[in-house]
């Protein structure tokens, strides 16, 4: 069930023209960054947006120039995790995990998910339960479910943000109990707060 709808909506989402995809980006980038969320966060999780993703390299470059911290994770294969490093540029990212854009960074720059305000989450789907079908590997689960645990000593609640062109919305998502849900989705249309 999931197999299919994965790649029914990949096939949905590789669908749509590169100029259209390019307007929508614009579109989801002005909706994100006029989101009370987004605006009182001091350190942001992306995610580094690999071939028909929603584009999060402007997003990255305009959240830098506004001051803020960014973290993009890189795959850690043999721990099964992601490890998150603070980046000052989209230069320092590079293709590693699957192609996709990775920081080559020293230790010094890896940072502790406790240190994010907000996480921008990548998916194939969402629906309007705040349900997300991610790419199957699991590290995204794993990495906010470790947040979700730290959540007890924290005042406030770190949203989750997921990026969707309104292509990716579909009416239900098979879920199981450790599948973390969003709390917002930010559409070329609209954004939709779950929570």
């Amino acid at each position: 069930m999931k197999k299919l709808l994965r790649r029914k909506v990949l096939e949905k989402r590789g669908s749509i023209p590169p100029y259209e995809r390019k307007r929508k980006d614009v579109l989801i980038m002005h909706r994100l960054f006029n989101i009370q969320e987004f605006k009182i966060a001091k350190a942001v999780l992306f995610y580094a947006s690999f071939r028909t993703e929603v584009d999060t390299t402007s997003m990255i470059e305009e959240s830098l120039k506004m001051g803020k911290w960014v973290l993009v994770p890189k795959v850690d294969k043999e721990r099964y995790r992601l490890r998150l490093y603070e980046i000052k540029d989209t230069r320092e990212l590079s293709p590693g995990y699957m192609g996709i854009p990775e920081p080559s960074l020293p230790d010094e720059r890896l940072r502790e998910i406790n240190d994010v305000d907000l996480v921008i989450i990548p998916g194939v789907c969402f629906n309007f339960s705040g349900n997300r079908l991610g790419y199957g590997a699991g590290y995204y689960d794993i990495l906010l479910s470790d947040l979700k645990k730290s959540e007890s000593t924290r005042t406030e609640k770190v949203p989750f943000i997921a990026l969707a062109y309104k292509e990716q919305l579909v009416d239900s998502i098979p879920s199981e109990l450790h599948d973390i849900k969003v709390d917002i989705i930010v559409t070329d249309e609209k954004v939709i707060k779950v929570r």
